[in-house]
């Protein structure tokens, strides 16, 4: 199973008032595990960097103003993702600007349920406690030391550890099965004790000429031997 862990960083808060994407980060995973493949890119917002959103994540006017506009990068970015989900944490804010970025690019937006949020998980999971990608870094042990400011290709990065946590640890997909699932254990044969008496013996496979030469190496070991003690 394909799914691809995702974050972004933006101008703001609200793609409805003008704010854009500056930053986006995915990573993939198979079988919840990470693969090696990534997308990563920085991106002209086309409009000057707040003062508060700055502070977030350190992007400013002069390191984007050289970057590509989404509408450049889309192409790559929908074919990375596909069909697969995307593993996001508050999703809702994540997916309102990657849609908003679609749409202005003349691209088909992403359904909401492509999304899976772990931020719903981890408070379902953990009801009343902080649940920000930092406080479940904390909670799963999870070295966040050098996150200084946000950016999306490290916390997508954090994300797949954390998600790997939330839904079990890991190696979510390997489950031991401790019932056998297609016959009855009551019909199964238990022996009394370590072994079991055969009701017929069978039939010897060694000559007289083997037997009678083991029989004079056992002797030559003498009477501590093991094989005297266990076995004559």
């Amino acid at each position: 199973m394909r799914e691809i862990v995702l974050d972004t960083e933006t101008t703001g808060l609200d793609p409805k008032s003008g704010d854009r994407i500056v930053e986006i980060g995915a990573i993939e995973l198979f079988n919840h595990m990470p693969t090696g493949k990534f997308f990563h890119e920085y991106l002209n917002p086309e409009k000057k960097m707040p003062q508060e959103a700055f502070v977030v994540h350190g992007l400013s006017d002069d390191f984007l103003k050289g970057k590509p506009f989404f509408r450049q990068i889309m192409e790559n970015f929908t074919n990375f993702i596909g069909e697969s989900k995307m593993v996001i944490h508050n999703a809702a804010f994540d997916m309102k600007f990657l849609n908003a970025e679609l749409l202005k690019a003349g691209g088909r937006p992403y359904p909401l349920d492509q999304a899976i949020d772990t931020l719903m998980i981890a408070r379902k999971k953990f009801p009343g406690a902080q649940n920000s990608l930092d406080a479940l870094c904390r909670r799963f042990s999870i070295d966040n030391s050098v996150r200084e400011k946000h950016g999306a290709l490290l916390d997508s990065e954090l994300l797949s550890d954390v998600y790997l946590e939330l839904i079990g640890g890991r190696q979510p997909d390997l489950i031991l099965e401790t019932q056998p699932r297609d016959f009855n254990l009551s019909r199964i044969d238990k022996p009394s004790g370590l072994q079991r008496k055969r009701d017929t013996q069978l039939n010897t496979l060694i000559t007289k000429e083997e037997e009678l030469a083991h029989n004079e190496f056992v002797e030559a070991l003498g009477d501590y031997s093991i094989w005297k003690k266990h076995y004559c």
